[in-house]
């Protein structure tokens, strides 16, 4: 799956340097030897969602996840059917002491994707059954430069950052004009260390209002 237009309109240079070609050869390789996810089709399907000129908010993960059936190209995000992993788990914990949210019938976040929550992992790619295998291939550099091209515009985005390798993501990020909202990651390693009771949802909402925005309805269908 390609790009999409406006997204690659804004990142053209990145696929003129050389590690561009390094990153598709690379996965292309990956593809032929081992299970690879998300699916090629979803690989982009964050920047197919959230269109360039439509991000009002910005969550960071690092990697799709690993195992079988899960990945669908949105960090957290697992696709209808597929049993909700543990830290999106504790992601619908605070959603509910937060907002008072019911919790979800299912893992898919495209319903935040569509309203401008841009669902963005650090690397798009990763073998089964072995996080992190896709790592410093190049895909850090480009997802870097999604950050930079949306922190430059002149409205206001909300970037979330939960946990270290997302708040690593701070120096991409002027501030102001744009919001940072951040705490511990909601894994089950490190929720209880801040992430729970940090209401990161009302937050930024709150940063949304304040910028002369709309808020997310952060509710999904509920079971």
């Amino acid at each position: 799956m390609p790009v999409p237009d406006d997204w690659a309109e804004q990142l053209a240079g990145e696929f003129e340097d050389p590690y561009w070609q390094h990153l598709r050869t690379f996965v292309t390789s990956e593809r032929r030897s081992h299970q690879v996810f998300p699916a090629a089709p979803d690989v982009f399907a964050a920047l197919r969602l959230t269109p360039f000129d439509q991000v009002r908010v910005v969550v960071l993960g690092q990697d799709p996840y690993h195992g079988p059936g899960q990945a669908n190209g949105l960090c957290f995000s697992v696709s209808p059917g597929t049993p909700i992993p543990p830290s999106l788990r504790n992601i619908f914990a605070e959603l509910g002491a937060d907002l008072g949210c019911a919790p979800p019938a299912t893992g898919d976040l495209s319903a935040w994707a569509r309203q401008g929550v841009l669902l963005l992992n650090s690397t798009l790619t990763v073998r089964q059954g072995q996080a992190g295998s896709h790592q410093k291939q190049g895909w850090e550099r480009f997802t870097d430069q999604i950050i930079r091209a949306v922190a430059a515009r002149p409205q206001s985005t909300v970037f979330v950052l939960w946990g270290q390798s997302a708040r690593t993501k701070r120096a991409l990020i002027p501030t102001p004009p744009n919001r940072i909202v951040e705490s511990p990651h909601p894994s089950p390693l490190s929720a209880h260390r801040g992430f729970f009771g940090s209401r990161p949802f009302s937050a930024v909402n709150e940063a949304l209002v304040a910028a002369g925005q709309p808020p997310i309805d952060w509710c999904l269908s509920p079971a």
